[in-house]
């Protein structure tokens, strides 16, 4: 059964790849959870611990974060940022661009290092880019999403800033 986001899918296949790709690095990196997220804000996969947030309304703040830091790059003369890193106390989460359509969310905590999640953090993006690469090849022949298809994201964000 194929599952979608805005202008592509993926099949069971796909999934079964991203998945091992996701637990591998998670394994390796000792990382809590990997999320991938497409630009418009859509949760595509989540692999390791399961998140005690909103994983929803988590993945369409990922996606515009992603997008207010595109602009800041603009604006100081970089065409984009690849990746971001947001370090709290206790939890932090790196955030790399997957094929320049998805976003690979890591979330992780002191049982590693930001040093280890980079390292490992490559290797992922790259089979991951490979992946996504033959689902997007795939899915170019789809219709754009119906219009109004993210007409809820706005009404999300603002119950959460509630």
């Amino acid at each position: 059964m194929p599952v979608g986001a805005a202008t592509w899918s993926f099949t069971e296949d796909d999934f079964g790849a991203i998945t091992i790709t996701l637990q591998r690095f998670l394994l390796e990196a000792n990382a809590r959870c990997a999320l991938i997220v497409d630009r418009s804000g859509q949760l595509v996969a989540t692999v390791g611990e399961t998140p005690a947030f909103d994983a929803t309304a988590f993945a369409t703040l990922t996606a515009a974060d992603f997008s207010a830091n595109d602009q800041l790059a603009r604006l100081i003369g970089e065409s984009d940022f690849s990746v971001l890193f947001h370090q709290g106390e206790r939890e932090s989460m790196y955030l790399a661009d997957v094929a320049r359509r998805v976003i690979l969310v890591v979330l992780f905590d002191n049982r590693t290092t930001l040093g280890l999640v980079r390292l490992r953090l490559k290797a992922a993006v790259d089979e991951l880019a490979r992946i996504f690469a033959g689902v997007f090849a795939r899915g170019s022949g789809q219709q754009p999403a119906p219009p109004g298809f993210l007409a809820g994201a706005e009404d999300e964000i603002d119950r959460l800033f509630r």
